[in-house]
């Protein structure tokens, strides 16, 4: 399946029923008076988050909704009935924006959260709602309101606990398919991974940590530059982050280097992603031929204040200790969330 995370459609509520103009005209009911009834309201646009929807691609396809319109009023009394609600189902982590303003209507982060993001059109009354003391006999009636119209843009934002970065080719794929049961494509040539992959690594007492890998940055991502930029967005939602990085005699970089220009790129692109948690993964120790590498990278990530954790995806070297971590990482976090919410 094609992931889709941006669409713009255009979204029309019902437009609300005439009011009716009528007169009871019945052989014993005298001066019978005016008998139209209300139009219904026109039918919502509802968005509603949907956890078994996944991309935004069905939009692509269509783009235009309308919801139904409210009937007209009629004799007797008898009011018209209200247009249905046409509910559209989008995945979890949507985000809804106005596309001309640019105003987010919503941010819907939770399976079965639900916005109206247009308001059907009231019906209009019926010649029998103006009847009064002086005017026994009107002989008009409203017309319904027209629903609300607008274009929207949606915005997919997946919802992990952690996000795992890197340049293409660090181990991102491989480490999700090992910490997980998620089954991303693996080679070996860069991007890989042409969409993001959820993942969830169970832990003690019931527990499970919700993993994303996100597709290769290079240089230049939040400038438009490679895959990144398209996926950005989804390291935002994380709490804190894994940051892959090669250190193989067979890397194309410094790991020092690529480590900074991943976290450049971040903070060009929001100052927040750098403020989030991250464990540097230093992936490929077992082709590293020089083990006195690993005392340098662990003094000068020390140095900055991250954990360095050396592992082979291969060999299974340091994964249990990254398993440890990763978990520790959540627990800190998952407490730093409860004594905010206490305060």
């Amino acid at each position: 399946m094609k992931f889709v995370d941006k669409a713009k459609v255009y979204v029309k509520a019902g437009d609300g029923g005439n009011g009716c103009v009528a007169f009871r005209r019945e052989k014993f009911v005298p001066m019978g008076g005016p008998s139209g009834g209300n139009g219904g309201k026109g039918g919502d646009v509802i968005f509603e988050a949907d956890s078994s929807v996944k991309t935004l691609l069905d939009f692509k396809h269509k783009r235009h909704f309308k919801a139904e319109k409210g009937q007209s009023g009629s004799g007797s009394n008898k009011h018209g009935k209200s247009g249905k609600d046409l509910i559209i189902k989008v995945p979890v982590g949507t985000v809804i924006k106005d596309s001309q303003s640019g105003e987010i209507i919503a941010d819907l982060v939770s399976p079965g959260q639900r916005v109206i993001v247009a308001k059907g059109g009231k019906g209009g009354r019926g010649n029998a709602a103006f009847k009064t003391s002086t005017k026994q006999a009107p002989d008009y009636a409203e017309e319904g309101e027209s629903g609300e119209e607008r274009w929207v843009e949606l915005e997919l934002k997946l919802i992990a606990d952690i996000g795992i970065i890197g340049f293409p080719n660090a181990g991102k794929s491989t480490l999700i398919s090992v910490l997980t049961k998620a089954k991303p494509k693996v080679a070996d040539y860069p991007f890989t991974t042409l969409a993001p992959v959820l993942g969830v690594m169970e832990i003690d007492y019931g527990k499970s940590v919700v993993l994303a890998d996100i597709p290769g940055l290079i240089e230049g991502a939040s400038k438009g530059h490679g895959l990144g930029h398209e996926f950005l967005r989804h390291i935002e939602r994380t709490k804190a982050l894994l940051h892959m990085i090669d250190i193989s005699d067979f890397r194309e970089r410094d790991p020092l280097e690529a480590f900074e220009i991943i976290n450049r790129e971040m903070r060009e692109y929001s100052p927040e992603l750098v403020e989030k948690p991250q464990i540097v993964v230093g992936n490929k120790v077992d082709m590293l031929s020089d083990k006195n590498e690993l005392e340098r990278l662990k003094n000068e990530f020390s140095s900055k204040g991250y954990r360095f954790i050396p592992v082979s995806l291969i060999t299974g070297e340091g994964v249990d200790r990254l398993k440890r971590e990763i978990v520790n990482l959540y627990n800190q976090i998952e407490e730093g969330e409860r004594t905010i919410e206490k305060t």
